[in-house]
């Protein structure tokens, strides 16, 4: 109605106004700001004062909407606005106060985005087929809204701009060959050698393993391989091990064996070895070969007898055989007709000619789009003036390929719109497909676009098919890096890697799971062990008997331990239940509530299940879930359980304020000043409170009450599951309690009931957090005002289709904010203030 009849528009105008100030006046206007929020500085609340807010004013009316969009506003045990007087406010904020125009809603502005560690080490591996370690050579990136694509975060410092030319420099040398030809190289892998049989292969740490051949210090033992020459000559041959051990707390292991390396019976090494953490070492031997078949083999001779303590052993990684080293047997590289498909012409027009065609193709995958003809022309020039100085044709095309690498061109989405906007009823136009393909592809799969939606770009013909090719990305595996970075962030199942959790702590809370022996024995091991050569004779058999029970138990997977593999599990249970839903097009609110998840046997021994078929293996899998495991969507995963504890015991704070943030959207104010925490409120009483009789005297502060009684019933809901992420139902010897009511009225008796609630009587605002987290990630910016028509409808679709997935998704891909941009300059001099910005 922002362009609707006057008559009917000022009608609507009269009766917003009059329903604000029955409804909210009292609490929020006339010099009364409960909450910190007052309308008295919002224009449209008197007739003759019409809705002109500027940016600031947009926001408090957006603050306002989702208020009461959510239910919030007016609060429970207020008069509640009819749904039709609803209507008419929501209508009249979006259509009058913001100005938007609902057949041509603003797409936003969003800042030309830099890509971020993950979309660089994405794009470096499908455009040159390498895993370029990001983390290990940037500085982490920003983050803004709750994710590190938005484009206003995603800045460039002299020291970044630095590390990517120094980065495209090692990429560009790592792969493409600078010379045409090279001594030819073959391996033979540590697992391609065969136990001799005078070998004890019984020894543990003896034999084939996944990281290759293996061989004890303890035990003699030998291995041989076999491998053929084809043409005689002068060959290297390059021996590559490591020497291994087991850690064993301050423990020193003494014993030492005799590595020989032999070839062709003739022995060409003999060398003492000693423990060594992880040492990698390397031998080359110069030698002639004739034509045919060769032996290899390597053994292992005991020389001490100390007490085997750290399990020591020679890793054979791999032995390369390198020649012949005449110029005649010479081959191309490894990668060589990747990047040069053809011979190197020997005319200058010709090479010129071929260095242009290979940059054109290098240059337009690289920068998404045709590279323009003066880039190219550069380019070339560049090349030209590295191999007519002496260089190689090639060292001149791979300096080229490095600038390529280090352009803003390739750093930066560049974007173009279809045609210039020739008036103001067009205020927005189309990006082209070029750079409609680089949004999809980077939403979809944090990368690069593939050959598909450029050849489709290039015809103009993906716009015509974006609905098949969303369905086929969501199916490519390369949608897996969706869930990770989108559900990684949103739902914090990144942080699950690396957040400190002290076990034994949370542990000490529920004495039914701790072993009270267990730290007496740990403790007496130890007094045992510092004794050293003073032990009796009888405190040497104990001490053997101790450590060798310390020993069994040292490394292994507990019920308590949050080991790396338990926690990646955990990480990607939560991704896979996001992957499944997206993939099989399920609703979004089995995200909450469902009677499945997926497991492997680390996790499905830490969740401890009972009455269920053990999980067996590493490999995550789908599974049912007991009637009675009080499982099932994100909040009861360990992930979310976990990544809302304090180290030492859960918080249902951060519980609570987790539902609100992530899954209603409904975050409430930041805490005032100087609020005491729970630990002083809880000892400042004669005897230990429990959480919720802690809780219960911070919300009878009048400062924290309106925020606390929100957060904290849906975070004692959750105090079933303890920091480790596993159901208990007794804390400090109490029962735990995790009955609450919502302040929209719902009671419940625990998790189980309350996301029944959530899923039947709040599933509107959880399709609009979801739709609006969403948005931000596709967008790379924030979801503001003017975005509320888009949101709206978006929650309307979804609705519908009773939250299907792929119905956001794809409403999203097809709406103005992700089709549409603004241009870079104003085309009508009637423009809002937002439009011009």
């Amino acid at each position: 109605m922002a362009a609707g009849d006057e008559a009917v528009r000022e009608t609507l105008t009269s009766e917003v106004q009059a329903t604000l100030r029955a409804y909210c006046s009292d609490c929020h206007a006339n010099g009364t700001s409960e909450g910190g929020f007052s309308l008295d500085s919002l224009a449209g609340l008197n007739a003759n004062d019409p809705p002109k807010e500027n940016e600031a004013g947009k926001a408090k009316w957006f603050s306002v909407l989702k208020k009461i969009q959510a239910g919030s506003m007016p609060p429970a045990g207020e008069e509640q606005l009819k749904p039709e007087q609803l209507k008419k406010v929501v209508h009249w904020i979006k259509y009058s106060a913001f100005g938007i125009d609902p057949k041509n809603p603003d797409p936003g502005h969003v800042t030309m985005r830099r890509l971020n560690q993950v979309e660089y080490r994405n794009s470096v591996r499908d455009l040159i087929g390498i895993d370029y370690d990001t983390t290990a050579k940037f500085p982490s990136d920003d983050t803004g809204h709750g994710f590190d694509n938005i484009g206003d975060v995603l800045s460039v410092s002299p020291l970044l701009l630095e590390k990517y030319v120094n980065a495209a420099e090692e990429i560009i040398s790592s792969v493409v060959p600078i010379v045409p030809s090279v001594v030819r190289k073959s391996s033979i892998s540590g697992d391609q050698f065969q136990m001799l049989p005078n070998s004890n292969s019984t020894v543990t740490g003896t034999g084939q393993s996944s990281r290759g051949l293996e061989l004890s210090y303890y035990e003699p033992a030998s291995a041989k391989a076999s491998f053929r020459i084809e043409s005689a000559g002068d060959f290297t041959l390059r021996l590559n091990l490591s020497a291994n051990e087991t850690y064993v707390d301050n423990q020193f292991d003494e014993n030492k064996c005799e590595f020989s390396f032999s070839i062709d019976n003739k022995n060409m090494l003999s060398e003492t070895m000693v423990r060594q953490g992880g040492k990698d070492y390397q031998f080359e031997f110069v030698m002639p070969l004739q034509v045919g078949e060769h032996d290899l083999v390597t053994a292992v001779k005991p020389l001490t007898e100390s007490p085997k303590i750290r399990k020591l052993r020679l890793q054979i990684k791999s032995v390369d055989v390198i020649g012949p080293h005449d110029k005649a047997h010479y081959v191309k590289p490894d990668r060589y007709t990747q990047f040069f498909p053809r011979d190197v012409p020997r005319g200058e027009d010709e090479k010129r000619a071929y260095a242009r065609e290979l940059l054109s193709n290098f240059a337009n995958r690289a920068f998404r789009r045709p590279v323009d003809d003066d880039s190219l022309s550069r380019l070339v020039r560049l090349a030209e003036s590295v191999y007519s100085q002496g260089a190689t044709f090639e060292a001149g095309v791979a300096k080229s390929m490095t600038a390529i690498l280090a352009s803003p061109r390739f750093l930066f989405r560049e974007e173009a719109i279809v045609s210039p906007v020739s008036s103001s009823k067009d205020l927005f136009p189309l990006v082209d497909e070029y750079s409609l393909a680089s949004r999809l592809s980077y939403f979809l799969w944090s990368t690069m676009p593939d050959a598909e939606l450029t050849k489709l770009a290039a015809e103009g013909q993906l716009r015509n098919r974006l609905d098949q090719q969303v369905v086929r990305m969501l199916a490519d595996k390369r949608s897996q890096s969706f869930s990770e970075n989108f559900v990684g962030q949103w739902l914090r199942a990144r942080a699950i890697e690396h957040i400190q959790i002290n076990s034994a702590a949370v542990l000490r809370r529920e004495p039914s799971r701790v072993d009270p022996e267990s730290d007496v024995r740990r403790r007496r091991f130890f007094e045992l062990f510092r004794l050293s050569n003073r032990r009796t004779a009888q405190e040497n058999e104990e001490y053997e008997r101790e450590k060798e029970k310390y020993l069994s138990s040292f490394g292994n997977t507990t019920r308590s331990e949050l080991t790396a593999e338990v926690r990646t599990a955990m990480r990607r249970e939560t991704e896979m239940l996001f992957e499944h839903i997206v993939k099989n097009n399920r609703s979004l609110l089995e995200l909450v509530d469902c009677d499945y998840t997926f497991l492997n046997e680390p996790l499905w021994g830490h969740y401890q299940f009972k009455g269920m078929e053990p999980v067996i293996g590493n490999d995550m899998r789908w599974v049912k879930l007991p009637v009675d495991s009080h499982r099932g969507g994100v909040l009861t995963q360990a992930t979310s359980l976990i990544v809302t504890s304090n180290p030492d015991r859960t918080s249902p704070v951060k519980r609570g304020l987790f539902i609100l943030e992530n899954l209603l959207g409904t975050p409430p104010a930041a805490p005032p000043p100087n609020i005491p925490s729970l630990e002083d409120i809880a000892t400042d009483k004669d005897k230990p409170l429990s959480l919720r009789e802690t809780l219960a005297i911070h919300r009878s502060n009048a400062l924290c009450s309106s925020c606390h009684n929100q957060m904290d019933p849906l975070g004692l809901a959750l105090e079933n599951f303890n920091a480790l992420g596993l159901f208990r139902t007794q804390e400090l010897g109490q029962p735990v309690d995790a009955a609450g009511e919502l302040t929209s009225g719902e009671k419940f008796a625990s998790m189980d009931e309350l996301k029944k609630i959530l899923v039947r009587h709040h599933k509107t605002e959880i399709y609009r957090c979801i739709t609006e987290k969403l948005m931000t990630y596709a967008l790379g910016r924030a979801v503001d005002y003017g975005d509320s028509h888009t949101l709206d409808r978006l929650v309307e679709e979804l609705d519908a289709a009773n939250g299907a997935a792929q119905t956001l998704i794809q409403g999203i891909i097809h709406s103005n904010a992700f089709q549409r941009t603004r241009p870079p300059y104003d085309v009508s001099t009637n423009s809002t203030s937002r439009q011009q910005k």
